[in-house]
């Protein structure tokens, strides 16, 4: 079996149009929208090639009409552009986003794997670096052989003890230092993170037509661009 993991989708169609490989089955951790300027394409298809998706701080953003809770840096560009996703997801795709649940527990393969955007312990919100000492006592609530989690935007494979947490990074917003987009596979009973090249340069030219400020079309592009603020 091949099961694709991305998250931190961002509302970036173009990337996600360029995934090479869909697997068996693609599993979703959350933040389908914001920051990019195509939301209701991207929820439309992960809506169409998955059911394995969670709630992500955006998508909880969006669906329940609260602050994301962004760093300072990243605040003004997911208060207006949550302001362009909402306008442009019908009540459908909203009641989607208000339903995901936070978190998954899946068993293939004879494995267990614990989904969740952030970490265990505060789904949306916690943030967790790959040299975190909190992994070990977050990994103290999961009952699974991995731990699948995004919200860095960086990909990681750490294992800890008997358990292995994995982050296959952002497909949609990378923070790598790079302009490629980042998911992980499951196959032959392990993990493997890939990153892959997109058309970079069509999404800022859609971002440059989003109805926010000049400073805020900037910054978006420069991540895209850069991977980095």
């Amino acid at each position: 079996m091949k099961i694709v993991v991305i998250s931190d989708l961002h509302s970036n169609f173009d990337a996600l149009a360029a995934l090479p490989e869909l697997g068996d089955e693609l599993w979703v951790l959350g933040d389908l929208v914001n920051y990019g300027p195509m939301p209701a394409e991207v929820v439309s298809f992960v809506r169409s090639h998955t059911e394995i998706v969670i709630r992500g701080n955006h998508d909880h953003a969006v669906g329940f009409n609260v602050d994301p809770r962004c760093t300072p840096r990243y605040a003004d560009m997911a208060d207006a552009t949550m302001q362009y996703s909402k306008v442009h997801l019908d009540d459908d795709a909203l009641t989607f986003l208000h339903d995901l649940p936070l978190t998954r527990l899946i068993e293939r393969d004879n494995y267990r794997f614990q989904l969740c955007h952030a970490i265990p312990s505060n789904p949306l919100y916690g943030y967790c670096p790959e040299d975190s000492e909190l992994w070990q006592e977050e990994l103290e609530q999961v009952d699974a052989n991995f731990l699948l989690v995004g919200h860095t935007h960086t990909p990681f494979i750490r294992k800890v003890g008997e358990r292995t947490i994995v982050n296959p990074g952002s497909l949609g917003q990378p923070k790598t230092g790079r302009a490629e987009a980042c998911y992980a596979v499951w196959e032959n009973e392990k993990f493997q993170l890939k990153q892959f090249a997109y058309p970079v340069e069509r999404v800022v030219q859609r971002i440059e037509q989003l109805p926010v400020p000049p400073g805020i079309r900037g910054d978006l592009a420069t991540v895209l661009r850069t991977g980095s603020v």
